[in-house]
């Protein structure tokens, strides 16, 4: 009788050493997922900064100027739950204005053009990436929380469920290649 109460015990024991691990993995998962939202987040700040700063130095024509100020307004402005439509729109303005390799080189050629046309090149490649880590930690989150022992034990606690940001974000190819 007290072998068989000293082996439940045990058991119990290493199940809740185990639940105890999973819940910390799921907790590092979620601080991983907070973190690659914030960085998401100054990437997409910055990139909407840098867009209106451009649109605003004169170095670009009127009609140009009025579409990314607008959109990287818009961006800014956006509201949590229509803020991927918003960086979406910002994207599809970048690739607008800078479809053709022209335009570029009109940015570099103006006055402080070079600096200009270099961090914006370098803020659009970024967003990608720091989307990339973001969904592939919401990813991560999103396999464990599946799990049965997570879901029965409630593990995760009151954390809302991860959701993944997909919007477009593909770079203007004549500014990312030329400034490349």
């Amino acid at each position: 009788m007290t072998a068989t109460l000293i082996w439940i015990l045990a058991a119990l024991l290493a199940i809740g050493v185990y639940l105890s691990w999973t819940a910390g993995r799921l907790d590092r998962l979620h601080v991983r997922m907070d973190a690659a939202r914030a960085a998401l987040d100054a990437q997409l700040v910055r990139r909407a900064s840098v867009t209106q700063e451009l649109a605003t130095s004169g170095v670009l024509d009127p009609a140009a100027s009025i579409v990314l100020y607008e959109a990287a307004h818009a961006a800014r402005q956006a509201e949590e739950e229509q803020r991927e439509v918003a960086e979406s729109e910002l994207s599809q303005a970048l690739r607008a204005v800078f479809a053709e390799p022209q335009q570029v080189e009109a940015v570099r050629a103006a006055p402080g053009g070079e600096e200009a046309a270099h961090e914006l090149a370098e803020a659009v490649r970024r967003v990608p990436m720091a989307r990339r880590f973001h969904n592939d930690a919401v990813g991560a989150a999103r396999r464990l929380r599946e799990h049965r022992k997570v879901r029965w034990f409630r593990l995760a606690g009151h954390a809302p469920f991860p959701l993944a940001v997909e919007m477009d974000d593909e770079p203007p190819a004549a500014l990312v290649e030329r400034v490349s």
